[in-house]
């Protein structure tokens, strides 16, 4: 596979990470906000997790005031798009897609989009997808993403699911590896919204996180699991389907285990839950990136055979990236 990495901030030097460890896929292309590169013979992944603070891909590459345009240029030597942008506003990463499309690429995309809105977003652009001949996986981080589908599949096993409970732990040591993704996170928060935390500071953020110690608790956030649930039918409501968890950003130890709890009734009566849990050691970044990269093959696999359009990590399975 010969893909686009767009964004090398904290999620984006871990897709780089796990890439160097594959051999199935290449990074051909890469921005973020300052820089980008472009190699057909592809790119040394290191030189793009080797990246210290303050560093952009245009110290590896070139620089531009439009890097997202400059990788839409070369779109001919390019199978798939993983997207690890931050998604401030919602309207952002339907955004980023569109672009590519209006000029001419014909491809397969895959993002760990989390927001229930910025989702819906992107499900109403699924004729312009099929018209276009691409394929977009959404939601295929780790919730949404391996946690909704591992709800899928715990589903069989029930006439009728109750609710589903989705609760997330993530450790960090150093907030700043990923500005992007806290905060998407804060936007969560009471009093909160996604233009609030878009225009945050630094030192605003900062300040936050030293009156909580570091951590943010989250409950009842907006979050694209629900409708993925109930767009293949796990769910009738998304009511039913509940996501909260808490993020420790300064320590690496995951301050609850990450869980996703299945309730409902079997065909002879019994109510009963699955309980699927991730590993503690297992961080946010291969959590979220390994099945991006998994949905990313899929996507390709069905663009080749001609299925295009938008679909939800819950549609299909993820693809074994070796």
């Amino acid at each position: 596979m010969n893909i686009a990495v767009l964004g090398a901030g904290g999620l984006g030097k871990s897709a780089a990470r796990i890439i160097e460890q594959k051999k199935e896929v290449k990074i051909i292309a890469t921005c973020d906000k300052k820089g980008y590169l472009i190699d057909e013979n592809g790119i040394d992944p290191k030189k793009i997790y080797s990246l210290g603070k303050g560093e952009s891909i245009e110290t590896i590459g070139n620089k531009s005031d439009d890097t997202i345009g400059e990788i839409i240029k070369a779109p001919k030597i390019i199978e798939g798009i993983l997207i690890t942008l931050p998604n401030l506003p919602n309207e952002f990463i339907p955004s980023v897609a569109k672009r590519f499309l209006d000029n001419n690429y014909q491809g397969s995309f895959s993002d760990p989009l989390k927001r229930t809105q910025a989702m819906k977003i992107m499900f109403g652009m699924d004729d312009f997808f099929k018209k276009h001949k691409s394929t977009y996986l959404t939601g295929t981080g780790a919730t949404p993403g391996l946690l909704s589908a591992a709800a899928v599949l715990a589903s069989q096993s029930f006439i009728k699911v109750d609710k589903v409970d989705i609760f997330w732990g993530v450790g960090i040591d150093n907030w700043e590896e990923y500005k992007g993704t806290i905060r998407e996170d804060i936007a969560h928060l009471p009093n909160f919204s996604i233009e609030k935390a878009k225009t945050m500071t630094d030192k605003e953020v900062e300040d936050l996180l030293d009156k909580t110690d570091g951590k943010l608790k989250f409950k009842n956030m907006e979050h694209a699991d629900d409708i993925l649930l109930k767009k293949v039918g796990v769910v009738d409501n998304l009511n039913q389907v509940t996501v909260g968890g808490i993020m420790d950003t300064r320590n690496t130890k995951k301050p609850v285990t990450t869980t996703m709890t299945l309730t409902g009734k079997t065909f002879d009566n019994k109510t009963s839950s699955h309980k699927f849990m991730l590993g503690d050691e297992t961080t946010m970044a291969a959590n979220v990136l390994g099945p991006a990269l998994g949905y990313l093959k899929r996507a390709i696999w069905l663009n080749q055979k001609n299925i295009y359009g938008v679909y939800g990590s819950t549609e299909f399975m993820p693809m074994v990236v070796r």
